[in-house]
């Protein structure tokens, strides 16, 4: 369901949202949050699975959990991180949907240029 925002957003709002995108600009952060929309991750297993150390996976979950875009549940000494709601969901999945449709036209144009370079156009 399309979200709709009645009122012009304050200028707060704004910086808010461009901190949003800066934090999620990163490759690691943006694999983590893909990680996390399949379910709950440990540190150990979200650096398994992206094959980055465990040290640094930690120091973006911090960063994450700061600007409340992930949550952690502490089990023990254990801690799992998960997604808050369906907002950060969408935010990457639209992100990276997004991308595939530019990528997806680029190869379509792509391949209309060259027919037209070739005369087949």
């Amino acid at each position: 369901m399309p979200t709709q925002i009645l009122m012009e957003p304050t200028q707060g709002q704004f910086d808010l949202a461009v901190d949003t995108f800066k934090l999620m600009a990163d490759n690691t952060r943006l694999r983590i949050v893909w990680a996390l929309l399949h379910g709950e991750h440990s540190v150990n297993e979200l650096a398994s699975h992206l094959l980055v150390n465990p040290a640094g996976v930690s120091q973006h979950l911090a960063k994450l959990r700061s600007a409340r875009l992930v949550n952690v549940r502490r089990d023990g000494n254990k801690a799992f991180y998960s997604l808050p709601s369906g907002h950060v969901r969408q935010l990457v999945e639209h992100a990276l949907f997004h991308v595939d449709h530019v990528v997806d036209n680029d190869l379509v144009e792509c391949d209309e240029a060259s027919h037209q370079s070739r005369g087949q156009g």
